[in-house]
């Protein structure tokens, strides 16, 4: 029993050695959105549950929505797991949330030429401008401006909203560099100003831990300190880790897809379109199951974007006149102002001014002159079929030619016409004969109205 402790044991201490010294490498690229929100939590988590000793966030984004951001934040702060963000490699930026995550996470370093900061909330649009301060010196030194220039171009003041999300901003950034003894200060510049930052600054000011051209390099420099974690000290033991890159699973990938806004998009109208070719003609299934499906994808991804409900409301509008326009023609009436309301909702539709977020001008404009061609060809078969002549019905029987099946007492009497026979009568109260040929001058109700047709009795 003592040999085999003998085996086992340091077979045990090497396994727990090899968990304990577990490197993930979790790539965030590109704009911050749900679908990311959604992949680095679930990393996060199952990290925690592995056991790993060390995550690092490889970083390189423009920024992202708040509420992916805020998100992201949570799982960080509330991970019993250090993680680690590093910017890089050189020529990365973390931009706009990339800084906020930044400045969260329990170690903070940038490989060399890259960047952070610029953190004002981009939905205010324009250029961000510095918060007014309570004693009024901003409102005197635009006084003075004014007083001394006058072509200077007067800041814009800013509205009760901008103030409360401009506050909320800087008061949340500020909290996330104290949490782990970081420059408050210039984080909160960062929203204020729109300041930025390159690594070697960065590293000066105090905002970040550390420079690391690698993931190897950040290893090798934490390994040993402490860090805060969930406000415990936490020791890095990092000697020969064991490194795991991961990458987004299907899930992730779906989602990256889906909540594109162009995808989403996209996947709306086929889904509405689907359904109507399916309500209209009944029994097809395919327009009806594939339309399903689409709307049930698209409304998924819509509910966790940024979505301004009257430009949603706008965009099925346009869609109901467009429609109306198809079942019920109007001459076009109905159709355009269904394509205008089609096009601003569609433009309205995304609220946040992110690029990322935006659904491409020429995909809507796109489908927009689509929608014209169709409403001006459905126009115009509807003008040619109301020019044609009427082929079938009671209003084509005027001018054609009947036989008399029986003699004419008064003036009334029968005929045979297209194989049926008719009840008759002639206006001047004729007598016709027998084989007689006349002409249909009208119909009231199952009556005929006739008259001797000459050039047959001949």
């Amino acid at each position: 029993m003592k040999r085999l402790w003998i085996w086992v044991l340091p077979l045990l201490l090497f396994a727990s050695q090899a968990v304990a010294n577990t490197v993930w490498i979790v790539p965030v690229k590109g704009a911050i959105g749900p679908a990311t929100s959604d992949y680095l939590s679930r990393e996060i988590e199952e990290a925690q549950l592995n056991g790993v000793s060390l995550v690092i966030l490889e970083m390189d984004t423009p920024g992202g929505l708040d509420s992916a951001m805020r998100d992201i934040i949570h799982a960080i702060t509330t991970s019993s797991t250090p993680i680690a963000t590093w910017v890089g490699p050189s020529g990365s930026r973390a931009a706009s949330a990339g800084t906020y995550i930044l400045l969260a996470s329990h170690v903070a370093a940038m490989a060399e030429a890259t960047n952070l900061g610029a953190a004002t909330p981009v939905a205010l649009g324009g250029a961000p401008q510095p918060p007014s301060s309570d004693d009024g010196k901003d409102q005197n030194a635009e006084e003075t401006s004014e007083g001394t220039n006058e072509s200077s171009e007067k800041v814009p003041a800013k509205t009760a909203m901008e103030k409360k999300v401009i506050n909320d901003a800087r008061a949340y950034i500020k909290g996330l560099a104290k949490l782990h003894g970081r420059n408050s200060e210039w984080a909160e510049k960062a929203v204020s100003e729109a300041a930025s930052l390159d690594a070697t600054e960065a590293l000066e000011l105090n905002v970040i831990d550390y420079i690391a051209n690698s993931p190897e390099d950040l290893v090798k420099a934490i390994d040993g300190q402490t860090v805060k974690v969930n406000n415990r000290d936490v020791t890095l033991s990092l000697e020969n880790p064991v490194w795991i890159e991961r990458t987004p699973d299907w899930r992730a990938e779906m989602l990256a897809v889906i909540t594109n806004p162009n995808v989403a998009y996209i996947l709306m109208l086929i889904g509405i379109y689907g359904l109507l070719l399916e309500f209209y003609n009944p029994g097809i299934g395919l327009p009806g199951v594939l339309g399903g499906i689409c709307l049930l994808l698209a409304m998924y991804a819509l509910q966790m974007m940024p979505v301004n409900y009257a430009g949603l409301g706008l965009l099925l509008l346009g869609i109901a006149l467009m429609i109306a326009e198809a079942f019920s023609p109007s001459f076009g009436i109905l159709g355009l102002g269904g394509v205008v309301a089609f096009v601003l909702g569609s433009i309205f539709l995304m609220d946040s001014e992110l690029p990322g977020f935006q659904i491409a001008l020429p995909l809507i404009f796109g489908i927009s002159i689509f929608s014209v061609a169709l409403i001006v060809l459905t126009v115009g078969l509807l003008l040619k079929i109301r020019r044609r002549r009427v082929t079938t019905g009671l209003e084509t029987y005027p001018g054609k030619i009947a036989v008399v099946s029986d003699d004419f007492i008064d003036g009334e009497g029968r005929v045979q016409l297209d194989g049926a026979l008719w009840r008759a009568k002639t206006k001047d109260h004729q007598q016709l004969k027998q084989g007689d040929h006349v002409t249909i001058v009208n119909v009231k109700g199952l009556t005929l109205t006739v008259m001797p047709d000459d050039r047959q009795n001949k």
